[in-house]
């Protein structure tokens, strides 16, 4: 940064001069890695714009329909979007889909019947899917895939990070209905599943089974590549529109993207049989989502600059970090492992600290629904919740992981930085 910037940062906001010189220099190692990314960023860009032109929007787009929603032309208008971007027959956007794990389990309950089989290919997802499935104890017994039947199996990752393509393979049977991968890390300790993996991946599934259906858990990972999990393989993926697509301006939502008769059936799960994606009010969200997915290619840009960041800045003060700075990214999660829970609500409190919303909050850990461990999380966004916003957050279970995600500006996600090791080093934890 400019000296005229340091020195309003230590004048105005009280940032210590060696936490900036840390920063500085942590930045410029990771320059090369920047321009990369500005490369995958103009062609999302360019994608995404080509879609609004091809689907013909115009402001009669952004109206207000009330009552049933039928025939909403701009929820129509705005699921063809998502579909021509994401290269898929059919989408469905809509602001009945309250989070990420919502889309997620009307994706994996809207297709899968009782006697099938659900493999995870990436091993055990993400807490609150768990219980989605039925294999944690807050899902059991309340309407998860087990308690209808639907049996569950997983196969855990090489030591690499990688899919285990072989064990997959071997635990195929005639019930194997669905293989799922999550792209993102989730609260583990492993780099993001790349593209080339998923293509790899669904690839030979289809050559061995044809019938069976690939999921991908895209959350957080929209727009890190030129290619989506639906252009390599995948019939099926769901995502949040509090995440990457939002671009920081959708209120809510979620997203199911793919083959039209996987998301006819998904919808029905939605609304009704019978039903399907015919009804579902926007409440004038329409333009926001709009313009939040046309932005979110440059918003995603710098919320992944950030992760490389704070990568960078927090292995140079001697932590482990996943991934690496000059790792191949595939989601905006940077996890850091600090050691001690300490160490953990010190960063929270750093990035709490470094907010536009609620800055003057000290975040505790608290027993958040769907986890079974108290779980410490920063976030002073304008939207509740918002995890393409800047954010840190993680369950207090060892090694005491916390994770750094998001900023709608690159510029903000580096503050969340700076305050983070400031946090840290003024609890005499470094």
């Amino acid at each position: 940064m400019s000296q005229k910037t340091n020195a309003f940062l230590q004048e105005h906001m009280g940032i210590r001069p060696d936490v900036l010189e840390a920063v500085d220099a942590a930045e410029a190692k990771v320059q090369e890695r920047f321009a990369e990314l500005d490369d995958i960023m103009a062609f999302n860009q360019y994608k995404v714009l080509d879609a609004f032109q091809k689907c013909g929007i115009s402001d009669m787009h952004f109206n207000w329909y009330t009552g049933y929603g039928y025939d909403d032309p701009g929820r129509e208008a705005l699921e063809k979007i998502y579909a021509t971007t994401f290269r898929t027959e059919a989408a469905l956007v809509r602001t009945q889909i309250v989070n990420g794990t919502h889309a997620l389990s009307l994706a994996l309950s809207g297709v899968l019947r009782p006697g099938d089989e659900m493999i995870a290919a990436t091993g055990k997802p993400y807490d609150t899917i768990q219980s989605a499935i039925g294999i944690s104890e807050s899902g059991k017994g309340k309407g998860s895939l087990i308690d209808f039947g639907i049996t569950y199996k997983q196969i855990d990752l090489l030591p690499d990070g990688t899919i285990n393509q072989e064990a997959l393979e071997a635990a195929l049977t005639p019930k194997t209905r669905m293989v799922y991968v999550q792209r993102a890390t989730g609260y583990a300790w492993r780099k993001a599943i790349l593209i080339s993996e998923i293509e790899a991946c669904f690839k030979r599934i289809k050559e061995l089974r044809p019938d069976i259906i690939c999921m991908t858990d895209n959350c957080y990972g929209e727009f890190l590549d030129t290619k989506e999990p639906t252009e390599v393989g995948a019939d099926i993926m769901a995502g949040s529109l509090i995440k990457n697509p939002g671009g920081g301006l959708a209120l809510s939502g979620g997203y199911v993207a793919g083959r039209k008769d996987l998301i006819d059936l998904v919808a029905c799960r939605l609304t009704s049989p019978g039903i399907g994606g015919e009804c579902g009010l926007t409440f004038g969200q329409t333009r926001t989502m709009m313009q939040g997915f046309f932005q979110a290619p440059k918003v995603v840009n710098g919320a992944v600059k950030g992760a490389i960041l704070c990568g960078q800045v927090f292995q140079d003060q001697g932590m482990a970090v996943s991934p690496l700075p000059f790792d191949q990214r595939s989601d905006i999660i940077e996890a850091v492992q600090v050691g001690s829970p300490e160490g953990m609500c010190a960063f929270a409190e750093g990035v709490q600290a470094a907010a536009p919303v609620d800055s003057h909050v000290t975040p505790v850990p608290w027993a958040m629904p769907g986890y079974d461990d108290d779980v410490i999380m920063a976030a002073g966004a304008f939207i509740q919740g918002s995890s393409i916003e800047l954010s840190a957050d993680g369950p207090l279970r060892e090694p005491y992981t916390i994770y750094f995600q998001g900023g709608l500006t690159y510029e903000h996600s580096k503050f969340g930085v700076i305050k983070a090791l400031q946090a840290m080093k003024q609890a005499h934890l470094l």
